[in-house]
């Protein structure tokens, strides 16, 4: 059994910061892990993910360039480094996490995380 613990969000100005961490309770060292939001009104979109060696990442075209995953499997740990944030990146963040690379990125990953707000004000 997995669980996902998100933190790091917060408010945040237009053109901020932030990192999410994915603090995973069991041993995810060979799932795969994704990040995904949820805008209010709007689906759950993906965001990112990253193979469990994490010599592959994947990215949604509308955060490609500002926004880096990253894991550490020492600390069970996955990041989501996040630059130039604008306020469409207003959503409730969650990771899931999957022994599958192509579950996590179509959205169906076994276990998910509880999700962490990020606010970025204009």
């Amino acid at each position: 059994q997995v669980q996902l613990v998100e933190s790091g969000g917060g408010l945040v100005q237009a053109g901020g910061s932030l990192r999410l961490s994915c603090a995973a309770s069991g041993r995810i060292l060979s799932y795969a892990v994704g990040w995904f939001r949820q805008a209010p009104g709007k689906e759950r979109e993906f965001v990112a993910a990253i193979t469990w060696s994490g010599s592959s990442t994947y990215y949604a075209d509308s955060v490609k360039g500002r926004f880096t995953i990253s894991r550490d499997n020492a600390k069970n740990t996955v990041y989501l480094q996040m630059i130039s944030l604008n306020p469409e990146d207003t959503a409730v963040y969650y990771c899931a996490a999957d022994p599958q690379y192509s579950t996590v990125v179509y959205g169906t990953g076994k276990y998910w995380g509880q999700g962490t707000q990020v606010t970025v004000s204009s």
